[in-house]
Formats: C-alpha cells, sequence, structure tokens
C-alpha cells in the first residue's frame, strides 16, 4: 500500500492538522519533511505583517500584507485565527481552509498557540501538534543559526517559550524533535492513525445508518 497518498476516510470534509511550537523547535523543517512524505496534504499559506525573511517567496511561504490591511481582513472576518506575535500579526484564511477541506484534502496549519487555541474550539476536526525542541540549550542555538533575530528578539522568543510550553496539555499529541527524521517520521504516523481512525468511524456511522434505514 502507497501510505505517500492514503485515502483520508472523509465522504465530505478533510481533517485539519495543526502543527505548532516554541520558536527554535524545528517546526518549518519539519513541516516540509511531512510535506513530502505525505504529498495529498495541502499547505494553507498564512497571511503576515512581518518583513520576509531571506529566500522567503510571496504566496509559498506567506502571503505578506501591511498591517492596515490586516485590520481590515480581521474586521472582514476573513481569518479563521489570527494572533499578533512578537509585535507582527499572523492568521491563516478562512476561505482557504474552507476550499481544501470541502474537496476532502486534509489541510496542515503552521500557526502558534494563540492560533491553535482558536482552531481548537472553532473546528471539532481539529488535530492538534506540538513540536518541542529537546531543550532551551538546544532551542537558543537553533535560533542562533537560523541568524534572523537581534540579541533582544532572541532574548523575547527563549522568555515566550516558558508561556508557550504551558499549552502543551491543550495538544492531542507532542512530539520531541531531537532528530529530524524521527520528527517527521511520527508526525507522519500520527497524520495517517488519524486517517485511519476518521474512515473507521465514517464506516461504523455509515453502517448504523443503512441498519436504521432498514427498519
Amino acid at each position: 500500500m502507497d501510505l505517500t497518498s492514503i485515502d483520508n476516510g472523509l465522504t465530505g470534509k478533510g481533517l485539519i492538522f495543526v502543527i505548532s511550537s516554541v520558536s527554535g523547535g524545528g517546526k518549518t523543517t519539519v513541516i516540509r519533511g511531512v510535506m513530502e512524505v505525505l504529498r495529498d496534504l495541502r499547505m494553507s499559506v498564512s497571511h503576515t505583517t512581518r518583513e520576509p525573511r531571506p529566500g522567503e517567496m510571496e504566496g509559498r511561504d506567506y502571503h505578506f500584507v501591511d498591517k492596515n490591511r490586516f485590520k481590515m481582513m480581521v474586521d472582514e472576518g476573513f481569518f479563521l485565527e489570527w494572533a499578533q506575535v512578537y509585535g507582527q500579526f499572523y492568521g491563516t484564511s478562512k476561505s482557504s481552509v474552507d476550499s481544501f477541506a470541502r474537496e476532502g484534502f486534509d489541510v496542515l496549519l503552521d500557526i502558534d498557540v494563540q492560533g491553535g487555541m482558536q482552531v481548537k474550539e472553532r473546528e471539532k476536526n481539529g488535530i492538534l501538534i506540538f513540536i518541542v525542541a529537546p531543550g532551551e540549550e538546544e532551542q537558543e542555538r537553533r535560533l542562533k543559526v537560523r541568524g534572523t533575530e537581534n540579541d533582544h528578539d532572541l532574548g523575547l522568543r527563549l522568555e515566550a517559550a516558558t508561556r508557550e510550553l504551558a499549552f502543551i496539555n491543550e495538544y492531542h499529541y507532542s512530539v520531541l524533535n531531537d532528530d529530524i527524521k524521527n520528527a517527521v517520521e511520527t508526525v507522519s504516523s500520527i497524520i495517517r492513525a488519524e486517517r485511519c481512525r476518521n474512515r473507521s468511524k465514517t464506516a461504523i456511522q455509515a453502517s448504523g445508518g443503512n441498519k436504521r434505514n432498514e427498519t
């Protein structure tokens, strides 16, 4: 069986997978690996007001907008979730997620814990996965290697990690990212398992419905 394109088992709406982490947790790298393994997943591209980092592309990594435009989109009800993180705004398009889900595609959201809690409240079919860094020293090392924050911003991100980790029990799964290959395999296995669980539940519901129709 080709597990890279396994049917998600849905007759209508796809599953929503939320992946969150502290800064330096390796979330982006894990997500890229999972998207390579499970090629039928769809990735929701977030909107943000921050400046593009080197190598980032409009429409692939983010949709880059200014703060005035972002606030207008909030007022218009454009976002499934949105949050202010380190002084910048991030949000997930409601229509984009709904479009994928209606077509039966499972959707992956790369969002912080604020957004994750909003999705958990609003989307009952959401599955939340938290990527955990192997320790503060490794987290700090990764952030320094990334080279996108100055010393002040680096300190803010390390402080925020403690607050963000407090939400870990609100997530359905936590995955330790001490080895990128293992983390990718673990997250991919979680997605496959949730698909199988949903397929079984759908089959049971369909069987029960048929029995009721026969009586």
